[in-house]
């Protein structure tokens, strides 16, 4: 057996000295799912842009498509918010890979000599390993977006051999109330500049893992096309060399 990162826990007040006045955070102990508590909040009126809620466990966390997502408690930085973007709603996709940037930075940030890189359209990796996921759902004037990062899971805590974690890597800090506000702080800024109309998608390629390779697209109905992707429109979708745009669909790097 591995020896086991320590794993601090999350505390709203630690979190809430380290970002501006636009977030409010909340911690929960044990919850369904964080995507879910905001959207309804948000549903109920009693959400603005800028409400948080991270969770020490989810008992049914989700990815995209409604992959079922799940990790021992206090392992995984798990967490959700709400933004009211002001830009064009058809812009609104871009935000999951405003979110992965925003991670990636967070991270490189805290430990520069990690090198992770994002699959399209919204998986944080290390190497060919996934540490993370982002999923974004529009719910009342805005988006909710979560997130969710293996900070501190053993080898044998991954849910699948295709993961990996902070800790396998070494990571300098596995304080997941850092992670998050410096995730935060990241994010505002981001989102700041693309909200006054500036393209970030250079940022974005800089740091593609998916932009100038072959891949393969895996479509919901079953079906999958080859092609080699070479661009993202502004809108977030995946632009291959023949042309064609791709909205939805798994992703395989072929080597």
């Amino acid at each position: 057996m591995s020896t086991v990162a320590p794993r601090p826990p999350l505390d709203s007040s630690v979190i809430s000295e380290k970002i501006s006045q636009y977030w409010r955070v909340s911690v929960v102990e044990v919850t369904g799912s964080t995507q879910d508590d905001l959207t309804q909040l948000v549903a109920d009126k009693k959400a603005k842009s800028g409400e948080v809620i991270t969770t020490e466990y989810q008992s049914a966390g989700r990815g995209r498509l409604d992959r079922k997502f799940d990790a021992p408690a206090s392992s995984a930085l798990m967490f959700s918010f709400y933004v009211e973007p002001i830009r064009d709603k058809s812009d609104w996709s871009f935000l999951p890979l405003l979110t992965g940037l925003s991670a990636i930075f967070s991270l490189t940030t805290l430990d520069p000599e990690l090198s992770p890189t994002l699959k399209w359209p919204n998986d944080i990796l290390i190497g060919d390993g996934k540490v993370g996921g982002i999923i974004a759902q529009t719910s009342g004037d805005g988006v909710v977006i979560g997130v969710g990062i293996n900070v501190g899971m053993s080898q044998e805590e991954l849910p699948v051999v295709t993961a990996t974690s902070l800790a396998l890597h070494n990571f300098s800090t596995l304080d997941r109330n850092l992670i998050l506000s410096t995730f935060l702080a990241t994010f505002e800024e981001l989102f700041q500049r693309w909200q006054n109309g500036e393209d970030l998608r250079h940022l974005y390629k800089e740091r593609s893992a998916t932009i100038g390779h072959d891949i393969r697209i895996e479509h919901p109905d079953g079906s999958h096309k080859n092609g080699k992707a070479v661009d993202v429109t502004p809108a977030g979708e995946l632009i291959l060399e023949d042309g064609s745009r791709v909205t939805v669909g798994d992703i395989v790097h072929l080597r």
